[in-house]
């Protein structure tokens, strides 16, 4: 199935549901943020700290310092490769799992309000 939005149509989505984020109860993740905790739940695992960084373009203290927040927030968790001890797993928690579930719910909801 695929949708089609206008570019105005889909800014709109994407204003929508960053308003709906800043004010929700739920903390509101950075760009950065977000788009490392898409990658952890969207994409298989398994995910390490080198691999996020490569992937997104960024440095590994990038991806720690965001990882610390996500971290506190019980989003993420890491542990050390125990095959490779040199290497950081990424691993998804519960709260992470709920947490993008009800992000896809928010942008659903928020697609259905777009204007034809």
């Amino acid at each position: 199935m695929s949708i089609t939005l206008r570019p105005s149509q889909a800014l709109q989505l994407w204003h929508q549901v960053t308003l709906a984020e800043v004010r929700g109860a739920a903390p509101d993740l950075t760009t950065r943020q977000t788009a490392i905790l898409m990658t952890i739940y969207l994409e298989q695992p398994p995910h390490t700290v080198r691999g996020l960084a490569a992937k997104l373009g960024v440095t590994k203290p990038v991806i720690s310092r965001a990882l610390d927040t996500m971290g506190i927030l019980k989003l993420v968790a890491r542990q050390r490769d125990p095959k490779d001890r040199r290497n950081v797993l990424v691993r998804r928690t519960l709260e992470g799992a709920l947490y993008v579930e009800r992000l896809g719910d928010a942008i659903i909801a928020k697609a259905k309000d777009l204007p034809i």
